[in-house]
């Protein structure tokens, strides 16, 4: 049986902000309750969200009930880098998808954050709770997750800003040419591959990335490079290095070959992840590291001391400050 809950308005005001306080919610998930027949004023249904309410008028909710799914089975655990009231900062594993889709079958990070009993944001809704942005499935790494809507939408104005940011790590053959390469082109969807991106398309969206040598492999054939976007489109690291003609190790959508390494797990981590706090103001800098399989592959490939001392965060990010 579905709640219902009444409340008596005690001053002349707009409907959807009147209800947006008292239970709540955001003025568009008040609209979405109002397009789904969900609230009447003194008995009768209203039309839009705008309706503007009179002294002592009732306006009634009727809540729709949650859908009964299946519980997916989590059995994966998520490292927690940082968390307070507002924010959690995680380290995603390779091999989640972040959150619900139809072509997903099984669980996600939004399952384990729900699984975990961890308040998050509603603001993107029911599939997408606490999710600011995303990492693709195969990508490890840094994310910020949203718990409150305050803290969400602080959070949101900075991904547009640009005072949130990551930087990666990938190991990529063959290496790049130049110590600093920075690649700006068109991102859009594949007009002959519907999974792939690719770049310079007139509808495409403009995209920049920033690619930074780390260190050459013992046989000279793979690099570990750092890379940073100033934008946010879909595999825009790996179309990047593919227009060079490069790729990133155990991805099976860019730039293969039939003679191409394999890997286990694409070879692309979200190492550092920076932001300002939705409440304190402060500039927060978190790193993650690697996962086995990552670490095995770098280990196994690259001098140890070289990177030890270019994998330093200070390192990484004065690079990157030199340069752009």
């Amino acid at each position: 049986m579905r709640e219902t809950k009444s409340y008596v308005c005690n001053l002349p005001q707009r409907l959807d902000t009147f209800l947006a306080s008292e239970i709540g919610q955001t003025r568009s998930q008040i609209a979405q309750l109002i397009k789904q027949d969900c609230v009447w004023v003194d008995g009768k249904k209203v039309p839009r969200p705008g309706v503007k309410l009179k002294l002592n008028q009732t306006v009634k909710v009727e809540f729709p009930e949650a859908k009964q799914e299946k519980a997916l089975e989590v059995n994966f655990d998520v490292e927690i880098l940082y968390e307070d009231d507002d924010v959690l900062v995680i380290n995603k594993p390779s091999g989640v998808t972040v959150h619900p889709a139809p072509s997903v079958k099984e669980a996600t990070l939004v399952d384990w954050l729900k699984h975990k009993g961890i308040r998050l944001s509603t603001i993107s809704g029911e599939e997408r709770h606490g999710i600011v942005h995303r990492l693709d499935k195969g990508t490890s790494g840094t994310m910020v997750v949203a718990k409150n809507n305050k803290a969400h939408e602080f959070l949101s104005e900075q991904l547009q800003d640009k005072s949130m940011g990551r930087y990666y790590i990938a190991v990529i053959s063959p290496p790049l040419k130049d110590d600093i390469t920075v690649i700006e082109s068109n991102i859009g969807r594949s007009s002959n591959n519907r999974l792939k991106m690719a770049c310079g398309l007139a509808h495409g969206k403009y995209a920049k990335t920033m690619f930074k040598q780390l260190a050459l492999s013992s046989d000279e054939r793979n690099q570990l490079i750092a890379c940073k976007l100033f934008t946010g489109r879909t595999h825009q690291i790996r179309v990047h290095l593919e227009s060079m003609n490069r790729h990133i190790l155990g991805d099976h959508i860019y730039g293969l070959n039939p003679k191409a390494e394999k890997a286990q797990r694409i070879l692309l981590h979200a190492y550092i992840i920076y932001f300002i706090h939705p409440t304190t103001r402060k500039k927060l800098s978190f790193h993650a590291e690697f996962d086995d399989i990552m670490k095995e592959n770098i280990d196994k490939k690259f001098n140890l001391e070289i990177i030890n001392e270019v994998m330093d965060t200070e390192y990484i990010l004065r690079s990157f400050t030199t340069s752009s």
